[in-house]
């Protein structure tokens, strides 16, 4: 840790906007206050192939403000594009493939892929924005016939939460009846979100340098 003598890092996490609430809350939960966070658009989460180019912007506008800046995504469907983006610049993001992923803790995710391989993942996030991200992003609202093209080789939705809301409970079923599909719902948790941002604010260079870019 940051010794009384010297002054603290400038630390910033430039994440997806859907992790911005529970980011924040490591954060204040851990008094990280020298740490801020910025958040990209939460649609990128639709748009995939554009996270790369947004992230790397984001980082150049920055990078002079910032001694540590940790990426809060994970791959998230851009099949190594933005890792390639990371190890150009010289930073780390979260473990795993995507957030499901790393809320469920990356090796848990991996035992379950076979049990989950036609699942519709939901997190909390997601259950709250399902109208505007899921029903009206991917144009079911003007288009019902999509719903089938879209989900029909699914067969159920999973609500990975990360906290124990009874109304987000509601939600989260109520979409998966939305879709036609069965609805299972896990608690997660912040899982290996909380842990990642602490080793990073407690000593993001050490880390750096133990870690290559996409490696647990």
């Amino acid at each position: 840790m940051t010794s009384k003598a010297e002054a603290p890092r400038r630390q910033l996490i430039l994440a997806c906007g859907a992790l911005a609430r529970e980011v924040n809350s490591v954060i204040a939960a851990n008094h990280l206050h020298h740490v801020t966070v910025r958040c990209l658009p939460a649609l990128l989460h639709n748009r995939p192939q554009e996270i790369p180019g947004a992230v790397r912007a984001a980082v150049r506008a920055v990078r002079d403000e910032y001694d540590d800046v940790l990426v809060g995504y994970a791959d998230c469907g851009t099949g190594g594009e933005l890792d390639k983006v990371l190890f150009e610049e010289g930073l780390q993001r979260l473990p795993g493939a995507h957030c499901y992923a790393f809320f469920s803790g990356v090796d848990a995710f991996e035992r379950r892929a076979e049990e989950d391989m036609r699942a519709f993942f939901l997190t909390d996030f997601l259950v709250r924005q399902f109208e505007t991200l899921v029903i009206e992003g991917l144009g079911i609202d003007r288009h019902p016939e999509l719903r089938d093209m879209y989900f029909g080789n699914y067969e159920k939705v999973v609500y990975l939460a990360q906290t124990e809301d009874e109304d987000l409970k509601a939600k989260a079923e109520a979409a998966a009846l939305r879709l036609g599909l069965a609805y299972a719902y896990r608690f997660v948790g912040l899982g290996e979100l909380a842990p990642e941002i602490a080793a990073f604010a407690d000593e993001p260079l050490g880390r750096l340098k133990r870690k290559r870019i996409g490696e647990r």
